[in-house]
């Protein structure tokens, strides 16, 4: 299967390469920058880490770098734009890439109920500006969590905001959308716009007492603060960090993805490494971190000193733009997901069902806008980030692994992009998920264990009766050709 050479499906054709290493620099920036900057920030930081979210978010930084690294090898060796669970498929077999799909459902189904609940927050805020209050029984979660793991009922009967968000993207969806670089362009901007203007207003009026102590003492508590915390908080951060992939699934798009790759990985963590670590300074220096749980963060934290106060309806206006597309680009990848699944005979059929008028995977989406909603409309934002950390990590694990054990098994397999010192980065990769991993509250494992348990009894009651061959194989390196 593996030795045979890269080919296209029929009737497909090749992507053009016309992606430099700026257009992928933008591309990660633009996927990376959502709700994990505009709400995970201030709920790490008054619940784990204090002021010390910065170190956090540097951690972070540096294990999605590794994993990047070895997602990159994968794009390049598939040629088709694709998700891990393609790429492991084609390499690792059907189980290995049952694992990774299902656990990829938490990145972007939970990831995109969370982004809804974060702008649900920003849109709340936005409305108190203008005179409107929107009812608390209505824009809340119904549940809540109480100190580290603790679930409480708030009251509240759903979060209405993101049902009403997560169906207008499901409809958008299903009748087609054309995302146009233009357009990326622009949420880009806008993103990125409202980033620099906190940190440039916010610096000068930093007050030095509220980042006093740096690193909170522990409260006793595994977790609650102290270097504990702020490694429960890397995990629970890795969520701002999530969507670099998309770099990787544009190898063929790449010019020179040899080159580009690592420069767009690399350069987009970099530039929102730097931009995390310089916001979460800013906001937890001009806001308590004890007052930041809440789901618009930043603009609440601009609103505590009258020299910044201005800048909040412009934060809210820039966090419900801009989250409202991540929300789109999520349900999108899912969607596409569930599609490719459906093509490989891993879930029933319907979900590649494309509607006849739209040309659209009508059904699949539906399917993902629903359970979405149900996240979005009653879970808080606490165990849906962690939800989506957890999963996604477990996932990146599995890439990193799946590197090594193809280095072994397939040597000669054609790498247009080699990860460099896959034997010491691949590793470090595993090590430091796992790492962020542990730090996760052992509910959220029990979560993760149950949800996998779910996908492996759906796969061996129907995944593994109906698999199909892998539409892409590897293509060998020629004799002589580097295997370094």
């Amino acid at each position: 299967m593996v030795d045979q050479a890269q080919t296209v499906g029929a009737g497909e054709v090749e992507l053009k390469r016309t992606l430099g290493p700026v257009h992928l620099v933008a591309l990660g920036i633009g996927a990376i920058i959502g709700a994990g900057i505009f709400v995970i920030t201030g709920h790490a930081a008054a619940t784990f880490a204090g002021p010390a979210v910065v170190i956090s978010f540097a951690a972070a930084g540096v294990g999605c770098l590794f994993a990047g690294l070895c997602y990159a090898e994968y794009a390049s060796m598939i040629p088709v734009a694709g998700s891990a669970y393609t790429y492991a498929y084609a390499t690792l077999g059907r189980l290995v890439a049952w694992f990774i799909g299902w656990n990829l459902l938490l990145e972007y189904l939970a990831g995109a109920a969370t982004v809804a609940v974060g702008w649900s927050g920003y849109f709340g805020d936005f409305m108190r500006s203008i005179g409107l209050t929107l009812p608390a029984a209505l824009a809340s979660a119904p549940v809540a969590v109480r100190g580290v793991n603790e679930l409480v009922l708030t009251g509240a009967y759903i979060n209405l905001p993101a049902v009403l968000l997560i169906a207008v993207v499901s409809l958008v969806l299903i009748v087609g959308v054309h995302l146009s670089a233009n357009f990326n362009i622009a949420m880009v901007a806008i993103k990125l716009g409202i980033v620099i203007l906190v940190i440039v207003v916010g610096l000068p009026h930093v007050v030095p007492a509220n980042l006093t102590p740096f690193i909170p003492p522990n409260t006793g508590t595994v977790g609650q603060f102290g270097w504990t915390g702020v490694f429960r908080a890397t995990g629970v951060i890795f969520f701002a960090y999530i969507g670099f992939d998309a770099v990787s699934v544009a190898a063929q798009e790449a010019r020179n993805p040899q080159r580009d790759l690592p420069i767009g990985i690399l350069g987009s963590l970099f530039v929102c490494t730097a931009l995390y670590m310089l916001i979460s300074y800013v906001v937890t220096g001009i806001a308590p971190y004890a007052t930041l749980n809440v789901a618009h963060p930043v603009s609440m934290a601009m609103e505590e000193l009258p020299a910044t106060a201005w800048l909040a309806p412009y934060v809210n206006v820039g966090a419900v733009v801009g989250l409202a597309s991540v929300v789109l680009v999520l349900l999108l990848g899912q969607s596409r997901i569930f599609y490719a699944m459906a093509r490989d005979g891993l879930l029933p059929p319907f979900f590649e069902a494309i509607h006849p008028r739209f040309r659209t995977p009508a059904i699949g989406t539906i399917v993902t806008g629903l359970f979405a909603v149900l996240a979005a409309g009653v879970l808080p934002l606490d165990i849906l980030g962690e939800l989506v950390s957890i999963g996604t990590l477990a996932a990146f694990v599995a890439v990193c692994i799946g590197i090594l054990v193809l280095r072994v098994t397939h040597p000669r397999a054609r790498r247009p992009f080699r990860t460099p010192f896959v034997w010491v980065v691949a590793p470090l990769g595993v090590a430091i998920c796992l790492f962020m991993m542990v730090f996760l509250p052992l509910d959220t494992w029990i979560r993760l264990a149950v949800w996998t348990a779910i996908g492996l009894a759906i796969y061996l009651a129907y995944g593994r009766h109906h698999a199909r061959a892998p539409r892409w194989t590897l293509e060998k390196e020629p004799i002589g050709g580097d295997l370094s």
